[in-house]
């Protein structure tokens, strides 16, 4: 082999081990921000769809997109509609942080027509919920990381469960695709729109 073609062949190794090696990165949580998607006002397929573009600014690389799933309430006022919910995988900006993600989302939740809430868990056309980023771990006033009940959410886990599976929360010892297998049975969340990519049978929890 001469060395031309010996340069060929490692770069192609190379570009092999990096997709092979995309899930211990992601199990890791360097270099990833996870949000949680919901809404149960207005054209909710529409505003997650819209949505998702409108995180990609947010992202060095094309991000990672579950599913739709429909949700009963959880915590919410009586006679909540259902939801819509989604999960995303960025990969943050350079110069990024939690904080400075968190004022981007909170941004776009009001660009979606979000209002300061009256009544806690009260309907709402977008929301957005900085899950985790990366490993790092926060405990203020305006941002608890990871979410402190993610690992307890099947509408969260379900969707997270499709494009992070092997992904462990910071303070969690198991998986994304563990949590929610060992999740009690009760919260209902039905599979609404399958994501382009995405296997029957991905994110089943089962």
């Amino acid at each position: 082999m001469d060395r031309e073609t010996e340069a060929r062949a490692l770069r192609h190794a190379g570009r092999a081990g990096a997709e092979v090696n995309a899930g211990s990165q992601e199990s890791s949580g360097e270099e990833t921000a996870i949000i949680a998607l919901g809404s149960n006002v207005g054209d909710s397929v529409g505003i997650i769809y819209a949505a998702f573009e409108k995180l990609q600014r947010f992202s060095n690389e094309s991000i990672r997109r579950s599913s739709l799933w429909q949700s009963t309430p959880v915590d919410c006022p009586l006679g909540s509609p259902s939801f819509v919910n989604a999960a995303a995988v960025l990969t943050p900006l350079s110069d990024e942080t939690p904080e400075s993600l968190l004022a981007k989302l909170q941004a776009l939740e009001k660009e979606f027509g979000r209002r300061r809430k009256v009544v806690l868990n009260e309907p709402r056309p977008l929301d957005l919920d900085l899950i985790a980023f990366g490993n790092e771990v926060r405990n203020t006033p305006k941002l608890i990381l990871p979410h402190p009940r993610a690992h307890l959410r099947r509408f969260v886990l379900q969707p997270l469960s499709e494009v992070a599976p092997d992904f462990v929360l910071p303070g969690q010892k198991q998986t994304i695709a563990q949590l929610l297998a060992a999740l009690p049975p009760g919260e209902q969340v039905e599979l609404l729109k399958r994501a382009a990519g995405i296997l029957p049978g991905s994110g089943s929890g089962r």
